[in-house]
């Protein structure tokens, strides 16, 4: 690989790259990296092997290699290597869809990848030993070590400790900009960068700080309190009062003169006073205190004030937009959070509040559906509440679409259209389908999705043609990937409750989308577990389902067991007209095979999966232990992840048939 302005190699979905970079835009000067595509955003790069690791630059001419040896070689202009990650024996290498760059041997296994190498940021499948470090870098173009440190304790727990003050230093918080997904440095109504190329100095006030010599009088007509929503500076508090009004709070700040913020928590009354200077800030939706600053009382405050404001509300518009890992999607999302906190474990709004509510979900008259849809000509599938439709809207592009009419409008088919308008309504993922739009007229209850060209899983993967092994590899990610959306990174944890071959969905390039979530549970930020009756379709359902336990996340995990193994042979769970009596039910059958070291059984007459049984055995461990009866013993879809995309060990499962349950 030359280096060069396009001198890089995307992964196969195009969401990472890796190559040479220019450095600030230097077309003279280049380092080595692996980067999001979509943003740029570095998640990798080569180091020098000085004492104090820095970006290894290199200019104009550059080249990297695999040589013949299998050794990947980076060499400058005058072909002397500069950097080699001291591994030999290669025989090929890629840029995976995880955004790993690995090489790997013969025999298929990593040898070597950047995930062993993190430098300050890491991906969703990126594990993180205990002996790695993950120093913050100073800047978006500064790659010095930063403030900021990522450690593991020995307990495993991650633990992001600041040096001294915090990324954004003393009087500073660090916020999340969702046009580019970074995290930027602010400073408060009346403050300003002590350095504006090193905002990770901290802020200064840009007034004079209240005497001590003021009485109670002056100080209220001389100073006022600013409040900051959603941020915070914890770990500066030197008195607490509680239980205590918001006025009250705000008093006792303004006439202290030590006092520079005041917090104040309405949920169980509790104010704390902060004092200069204030370390570790930071801005989010999680942050639920309301915060009161103190500064000087002028016109220039009020303009300060409004600014924050201001700027609030367009970061919280862009964020609810651009950032699916921290927070909801629309207002609607707003209703289902506050629907949580009332209700426990329903998240449910009433049917008549859903085309009021203002979101990105575009409402829909039926006149318009019963066209776009010839007079539901077109069947695509049918479910439990309902038939969907292929339909075509009347724009510009002549949009494809899916509608979903619920054809049984009683009080649990309603309960399930808000939950798919609530749970599919706050989610962005690639591998989820997108909900367009609804329509809640009278008694007619339709939801209008992305149309799938390729059908559901069900109809590709039992019918006569076989996918390719390494098309159903990438499915299995695919829905992997998107459960582990639903159950970890979305704003409201959602438990889908109905995965099977059916409710997912490809696209044209076969990849896979999680659909239906008519079942779906919503969880509270602090719950784990939910009590609900039974759910699912028979063959997918995990056994606590039938037992008096709590449900969890682990209960799709199970569902997802199944599938794979579905995926890996190509068959359906249940196939009764088996001849073989050891066959009929496919989870049981696979385990025998595992115990018996002969997976190949599963995948006769698959040639390519058959060239490929070291991965194999791999998905069917994975599956099996996804497959645990015991909920706690299934691993998180997290790990699952992890495991298919070979950045984790799989330990051999234990032998469902041999443990006796310890569920109740």
């Amino acid at each position: 690989m030359p280096q060069g302005p396009s001198s890089f190699w995307l992964s196969p979905s195009s969401d990472f790259a890796f190559g040479f970079r220019p450095i600030d835009g230097n077309t003279s000067s280049y380092f080595l990296a692996v980067w999001f595509s979509s943003n740029k955003t570095v998640v990798w790069y080569a180091k020098t092997t000085d004492p104090d690791p820095a970006v290894l630059k290199v200019s104009s001419g550059s080249c990297l290699q695999l040589t013949s040896n299998g050794a990947l070689s980076l060499q400058d202009a005058t072909s002397r290597e500069v950097w080699n990650p001291q591994v030999v024996g290669a025989a090929y290498a890629a840029m995976l869809d995880t955004g790993n760059f690995v090489l790997a041997g013969a025999d298929g296994y990593t040898k070597w990848g950047t995930f062993d190498n993190p430098k300050d940021t890491i991906v969703h499948t990126q594990g993180l030993s205990p002996e790695i470090k993950l120093h913050r870098q100073i800047t978006a173009t500064d790659y010095s070590s930063g403030r900021l440190l990522l450690d593991v304790q020995n307990n495993i727990d991650e633990a992001d400790s600041t040096i001294n003050n915090g990324p954004c230093g003393y009087n500073g918080y660090n916020s999340l900009d969702a046009t580019n997904s970074q995290i930027n440095c602010v400073c408060p109504p009346q403050y300003s960068f002590i350095d504006e190329d090193r905002q990770d100095k901290g802020c200064k006030p840009d007034f004079q700080p209240q005497s001590c010599d003021l009485d109670e009088a002056a100080a209220t007509e001389k100073f006022q309190l600013i409040s900051m929503s959603h941020v915070d500076w914890p770990g500066d508090d030197y008195e607490m009062y509680t239980p205590i009004s918001e006025d009250l709070c705000q008093q006792l700040c303004l006439t202290d003169c030590f006092c520079a913020v005041a917090v104040f928590w309405d949920s169980d009354d509790t104010c704390w006073k902060k004092k200069m200077p204030l370390s570790n800030g930071s801005e989010g939706f999680s942050v639920q205190r309301t915060v009161f600053i103190k500064v000087p009382k002028d016109n220039n405050s009020t303009q300060s004030e409004l600014v924050h404001s201001n700027r609030w509300k367009k970061d919280k518009k862009n964020w609810i937009l651009g950032s699916s890992l921290f927070l909801g999607s629309s207002v609607l999302v707003n209703i289902i959070l506050i629907s949580v906190i009332i209700f426990g474990a329903y998240c449910t709004i009433t049917i008549n509040e859903v085309p009021s509510v203002q979101s990105p979900l575009k409402a829909l008259t039926y006149a318009e559906l019963e066209k776009a849809t010839g007079r539901f000509r077109e069947v695509l599938g049918t479910g439990a509440s309902g038939i969907v439709y292929k339909g075509q809207l009347q724009d510009d592009l002549g949009t494809y679409i899916a509608v979903k009419k619920i054809d049984k409008l009683e009080h649990e088919t309603e309960k399930e259209f808000t939950v798919e308008v609530q749970s599919i309504g706050q989610t962005h993922h690639k591998n989820l389908v997108r909900l367009l739009g609804f329509c809640n007229e009278g008694k007619e209850r339709l939801l209008v999705y992305e149309y799938m060209t390729n059908g559901s899983l069900n109809k590709c993967l039992f019918g006569d043609v076989r996918l390719q092994w390494n098309l159903r590899g990438q499915i299995a990610l695919g829905v992997a990937r998107g459960l582990l959306y639903l159950h970890e990174e979305c704003s409201t944890q959602i438990i889908h409750c109905d995965i099977k071959p059916q409710n997912i969905l490809l696209d044209d390039n076969f990849t896979a989308k999680i659909s239906d979530f008519g079942l779906a549970k919503l969880l509270r930020t602090n719950q784990t577990q939910t009590n609900t009756g039974i759910r699912g379709t028979r063959g997918y359902i995990a056994p606590e389902w039938f037992k008096s336990i709590g449900i969890t996340a682990k209960v799709d995990v199970y569902s997802f067991g199944v599938i794979l193994l579905e995926l890996i042979c190509c068959r359906r769970n249940v196939e009764l007209e088996v001849a073989e009596e050891d066959r009929k039910i496919l989870t049981d059958w696979a385990n025998d095979c595992f115990r018996c070291g002969r997976v190949d059984y599963l995948v006769e007459g698959d040639y390519e999966a058959l060239f490929n049984l070291q991965k194999v055995e791999r998905y069917v461990a994975v599956a099996l232990w996804c497959l645990q009866e015991d909920p706690t013993m299934r691993p998180t879809m997290l790990r699952v992840t992890q495991m298919l995309d070979d950045a984790a060990a799989v330990p051999n499962p234990p032998d469902p048939s041999s443990l006796v349950s310890s569920l109740p």
